[in-house]
Parts: structure tokens; sequence; C-alpha cells
């Protein structure tokens, strides 16, 4: 425990509110400061695309290879690939950029574990964040798609995220693929058998998100959709 939260514990037990209230003060300060270093290091990346997925997922997994062709393809068309810098899907993300000589980013968290960058990150793209919350504004402001590969609660955290606030067109709309169809199709069912079928949800809702066949199905979704609609680079 550092001396810091030696103190602050000490002014719960002591009740000294001003302790307290100055600390959460002064914290303001430390997530500008994770702000202000992110936008500046991420400014400068170019068009990239976010691939999330499991930490836990292991090299021999049909997953990990999956995430890795889908990072490859998209490099092939000129974007670079930004993930949550880590092991297991993000390391074969990062992997496949790499392989494809594209820009290869890792936006990496403290954890109580401790999670490294993994090796196939550039040098100078990788970035550690103490806030998650700030971390996912990363995400948002510097990607030009979503590719959700499967994984667990933080996975599923930033999908739903990117969604709300595309649908609540809090920011502009981007393509977002589903990628390893056998596990994402219980879900995509639960949603419009449930969700849709209580009219939490508008049926246009349903075409916020692509469920992707393969790794050649996720890339063309996302390619495809800025070929379309003549979009540019969010830089």
């Amino acid at each position: 425990m550092s001396t810091q939260e030696e103190k602050l514990l000490k002014a719960f037990k002591d009740k000294d509110w001003n302790e307290i209230i100055t600390h959460d003060t002064w914290q303001i300060f430390k997530i500008m400061s994770e702000f202000v270093e992110g936008f500046e290091k991420m400014s400068k990346v170019g068009p990239c695309v976010s691939i999330f997925g499991s930490a836990r997922t292991k090299p021999d997994n049909a997953y990990y290879k999956l995430a890795e062709e889908i990072a490859y393809g998209l490099t092939q068309h000129g974007y670079g690939i930004i993930t949550g810098g880590g092991p297991g899907i993000m390391e074969a993300a990062n992997k496949g950029a790499a392989r494809g000589k594209g820009r290869s980013v890792g936006v990496n968290i403290e954890l109580e574990f401790e999670q490294n960058p993994n090796p196939y990150i550039d040098k100078d793209k990788v970035i550690t964040f103490k806030y998650f919350f700030v971390r996912k504004v990363m995400f948002m402001k510097y990607s030009q798609g979503f590719v959700v590969m499967p994984g667990g609660f933080g996975t599923m955290d930033e999908l739903f995220e990117a969604l709300t606030l595309i649908q609540t067109n809090k920011i502009a709309r981007f393509p977002i693929v589903l990628a390893g169809k056998d596990y994402w199709e219980g879900l995509y069912k639960w949603i419009k058998t449930t969700i849709l079928k209580n009219n939490n949800i508008c049926r246009e809702d349903m075409d916020l998100f692509h469920l992707a066949e393969d790794a050649e199905d996720a890339v063309n979704h996302i390619h495809n959709f800025y070929q379309k609609y003549m979009l540019k680079p969010n830089f």
C-alpha cells in the first residue's frame, strides 16, 4: 500500500472528510493528465480499427488465429490496429498487424495482476492507463471500426458502450463486427428474440453490428462501409 493510500485509509477511519474531499479533487488532475497523454499519442497513429477479445485465449486457439488473420487483412487496406495491449486476442491482433507491416497500437491498462504489453506492439505506440474509462475514450475516439472477438465482461462492456453511443448519436456511426459466429450467434438471437421483441430497441438497431462468417467477411465489412459512405478518417 502506498503512502497516499495509507493516508487516505486513515482519513476514512478518523472521518477526516476535508482530507478525503481534497484527495478527490486532486484526482481530477491525474485523470486530466491521462487524457492529455492519450490524445497526444493517439492523434498521431492514423486510421485504425480496434480489435477486442479475451486475454485468456491461447495461441493454439482458433479465435487467436482468426484475430491475427483479421488484423493482417485490415492492414492490407491501410488500417492500423489498436488493441488493449495485453495477451490473448490482443496479442494475436497486434501480431497480425506486425506481420502485415501495419501500425500496431497497444492501449494498455494497469491491473492488480500487472498486465504487460505484448511484444508485437510498435515501440512508439504503447500507452498505459490507470483508468478504464479514459482508455475506452481512446478506443472510441481513434477507431474507424470495432472487431469484437470472443471475450468476457470487458469485451462485452466495450461492445455495448459503442452500440449505446452510436444508437444515441453521441458518436458518429462506425462499423462493428462480431467475429466468431459460433460464439456470438446465441447473443445475436437473444437480442433479436428478447430485446427487440420487447421493443427495447428499434429494428434498425440490429443493423448497427454485423455477424461475420470469417476473416474475409469481417475485413470486407469494414472496408466496404467506408467505400460505400465515402467517410473520411476521424483525424
